[in-house]
């Protein structure tokens, strides 16, 4: 709150706040790309991404799990007038065999022009799993390949890097383009950026304005991003520490059937058959404990900055009900 009450500011549409600037020249610095554009949430950078690198009628290539895909209303239809792709992968992780087969034959006019790759890491959906950097290097050969675009919605993309032995820099030689989250685990109030070439980032820029992205003096929210990345990217560790030990507590409820492997900041726990996750989340909120639906008989839980070691005991104290 003092870096966002101290920040100076300016109009960021016209380019002249100065606290905005200097994010997106951290960020853009940071992954080794060109230029970064700050925006309002992940929906909007994913959006404008697919906006800026498709025609429309043609084809983005995405796992069935992906944000993109479930939650970001139909977007792809909405924004880009683009078809989608949707494939089986392994907690929301695609393999480059599996992109590859599911590029279009560009010569049969019957079917829409493959044009962008998208991958998720972490993996929302899949618990929060983690992308092997090796698979997401055979995956770009792919797209060299064929004239595809890689993106990547990076929304907890810091949660894997703690994790791994990857950089920013590591992805930004890989991906087109890229989407990263302040809030989530980095704590901020809101904010995402969208990470491009100059000229990708000048059209989204664009598009931006159009959707109603357009920043006035944002540098006091910009000024929360910069201290995020200064000093709350290494603590997610705890956040992974305290998931696992959920994790564990939850194998040991008598009405979860499993639990997803826990691998970041996010607990998937599978309710036993005959259990509604929705009655299960009420009964957890009646005990002070705050979960999410995440499908019939899934149940989610997130770790982050506000979440102590305290609280995982409260929980274990009023799990079994």
């Amino acid at each position: 709150m003092a870096a966002m009450q101290a920040a100076p500011l300016g109009d960021d549409v016209y380019g002249e706040d100065p606290t905005v600037n200097t994010l997106e020249h951290k960020v853009a610095a940071l992954f080794g790309m060109e230029a970064a554009l700050f925006c309002p949430t992940g929906t909007m950078t994913n959006q404008l991404a697919i906006r800026v690198h498709t025609q429309p009628g043609e084809e983005v290539i995405c796992d069935k799990l992906s944000h993109i895909y479930l939650y970001e209303g139909g977007g792809i239809a909405l924004n880009a007038f683009a078809s989608v792709r949707t494939l089986d992968g392994d907690l929301g992780r695609l393999t480059a065999k599996q992109v590859e087969a599911a590029i279009n034959n560009p010569e049969d006019i019957h079917q829409p022009l493959s044009r962008l790759v998208s991958l998720e890491n972490t993996v929302n959906k899949g618990g929060g799993s983690i992308y092997d950097f090796e698979e997401i290097k055979r995956i770009k050969a792919v797209c060299t390949a064929n004239g595809l675009i890689l993106h990547l919605d990076g929304a907890r993309l810091f949660n894997a890097l703690v994790e791994t032995e990857q950089s920013p820099k590591d992805y930004g030689q890989v991906f087109d383009s890229i989407s990263i989250c302040l809030s989530k685990g980095l704590g901020c109030p809101v904010g995402s950026l969208l990470i491009g070439t100059n000229e990708l980032i000048k059209r989204a820029k664009r598009f931006r304005k159009v959707m109603g992205g357009g920043w006035r003096q944002a540098g006091g929210l910009a000024a929360a991003g910069i201290y995020a990345l200064d000093h709350q990217v290494d603590r997610l560790k705890d956040d992974h520490r305290r998931a696992k030990a959920i994790g564990s507590l939850l194998q040991n409820n008598t009405k979860i059937k499993s639990v997803y492997p826990v691998t970041t900041n996010i607990v998937i726990a599978e309710l036993k058959e005959g259990m509604d996750s929705m009655a299960f989340v009420s009964q957890l909120k009646e005990r002070g404990i705050l979960a999410v639906s995440f499908g019939k008989q899934l149940v989610r839980f997130v770790t982050h900055l506000d979440v102590t070691d305290q609280d995982v005991i409260f929980l274990e104290q009023q799990l079994n009900f």
